[in-house]
C-alpha cells in the first residue's frame, strides 16, 4: 500500500463530524479555560487523550513509492475517523490548513478542524478535503514546453508521473520533492549552492536542488499565475550559471512540466 495509516479509518459524513467536533471542542475548551494559554500544544492534547474516548495522539501516516518512505503524524485521531490538528500558534496560517489537508487527503478523510491554543480564547477552522484518492488520480500531463533533452528531464517526467499514479495529486508540494530528490540520490547529491551574479559582482550563493550540473528542478502546485511565476524563474536564470530549470506544476486536475532555459 503506497499510504498506510496506522490502522484502519472511516471517512465521517459532514454530519458526523460536526458532531464529533463539538464534542471534542467543549473538552478542549474546558482543558484551556484550566490550563490557559502558554503551555506547548502537546500538553493539551495529551490531556484531551486522557479526558476524552478513542483519541490517538501522534497518528503515524506511512507514506511510501518504490525505495522512497516517510512518515506522517497527526496531532489527533478520534474515534477512527475525526483529524485534529493542534496549534500553539498568535494566528492560524494558510500554512497550518495546507498542512491538515495533507493528512485529509492522505488518510482519505473529509474533514478536519485546526485547533490553535495560544490565544486568550481557543482559535478553531474547519478544513475541508472533499476530493477523493480515484479522483486525485485521474489527471491531464502538459509536456509540449518539455525538454528531453535536457539532463535527467526524462528520469524527472517518469518518476512524477509514476508517483502521482500511485499517491495522486493534491498532496503536499515539499513531499512531490522529496521523492524526486530521493530518487536523483539524495540530498547529499542534489543540493548544491549556486552562485548568484549581480551586475558588478558575485553576490553569494543560493542554496537549489540541481538534477544534473547547471540543471535545478522545481516543483509547485499553482492553480493560476502561471506566468508571473515562470516571469521570476527566468530572473532567477538569468543571475546564475544554470543552463535550465526543470519546472513541474502539479495541479489537481492538470500536471504541466515546462523547461525554463
Amino acid at each position: 500500500m503506497p499510504i498506510t495509516p496506522l490502522h484502519p479509518v472511516r471517512r465521517l459524513t459532514q454530519q458526523e463530524f460536526a458532531e464529533l467536533s463539538f464534542e471534542v471542542m467543549g473538552c478542549a475548551f474546558e482543558i484551556h479555560n484550566e490550563f490557559g494559554r502558554f503551555f506547548d500544544e502537546k500538553i493539551y492534547k495529551r490531556e484531551l487523550a486522557s479526558r476524552f474516548p478513542r483519541v490517538d495522539i501522534e497518528f503515524p501516516i506511512s507514506i511510501s513509492h518504490r525505495t522512497f518512505s516517510t512518515t506522517y503524524y497527526l496531532d489527533a485521531l478520534v474515534a477512527d475517523g475525526g483529524a485534529f490538528e493542534f496549534k500553539a500558534v498568535a494566528a492560524l496560517a494558510p500554512a497550518h490548513q495546507g498542512q491538515l489537508y495533507n493528512y485529509l487527503l492522505m488518510l482519505d478523510l473529509a474533514h478536519g478542524k485546526l485547533v490553535n491554543v495560544r490565544p486568550e480564547s481557543v482559535q478553531h477552522e474547519f478544513v475541508n478535503a472533499l476530493a477523493l484518492p480515484e479522483e486525485r488520480r485521474i489527471f491531464e500531463v502538459c509536456k509540449d514546453r518539455w525538454d528531453p533533452s535536457i539532463p535527467r528531464a526524462d528520469m524527472i517526467l517518469d518518476s512524477v508521473i509514476s508517483v502521482l499514479r500511485d499517491w495522486g495529486t493534491g498532496l503536499a508540494v515539499n513531499l512531490y520533492e522529496s521523492a524526486l530528490t530521493h530518487f536523483l540520490g539524495g540530498e547529499e547529491v542534489v543540493f548544491h549552492n549556486v552562485a548568484v551574479q549581480g551586475s558588478r559582482l558575485s553576490l553569494g550563493y543560493q542554496p537549489m536542488r540541481l538534477a544534473a550540473p547547471g540543471v535545478a528542478f522545481k516543483v509547485t502546485a499553482l492553480e493560476a499565475d502561471f506566468g508571473c511565476f515562470e516571469e521570476h524563474t527566468r530572473r532567477l536564470l538569468a543571475h546564475t550559471d544554470l543552463r535550465a530549470i526543470l519546472w513541474v506544476n502539479i495541479g489537481l486536475r492538470e500536471v504541466t512540466f515546462v523547461t525554463v532555459e
